[in-house]
């Protein structure tokens, strides 16, 4: 039982570590698209997310090995969740950008 107990912070982190990389990724995809200098964006966002990431996963595992999958774990859902709420958005503007490219 105290086992559970301490995986569950460890699965939450993991969560926000996701949500925190894969929403990060859908915004630099949005914003550096429309920019001049998308290149340094894409760059410095996968930097900044990369460390992020690393640091948050070091920290919460670094003493157990039941931590660290839990926190991959929530990862991974918010992976999916990030997904197909994208996925959702993609849906919902597709008729603006078929009348985008309809005009050039």
């Amino acid at each position: 039982m105290n086992d559970v107990i301490i995986v569950i912070p460890a699965l939450f982190a993991g969560i926000v570590l996701g949500v925190v990389f894969f929403g990060g990724l859908w915004y630099t995809v949005r914003v550096g698209l429309r920019s001049s200098k998308a290149g340094l964006i894409f760059t410095g966002s996968l930097i900044l997310r990369m460390l992020i990431i690393l640091l948050g996963f070091y920290y919460i595992g670094a003493n157990s090995w039941q931590k660290m999958l839990a926190c991959l774990v929530g990862f991974l859902i918010a992976r999916v969740v990030i997904t197909r709420y994208t996925h959702k958005q993609k849906s919902l503007e597709t008729p603006i950008i078929n009348q985008m490219s309809d005009e050039t």
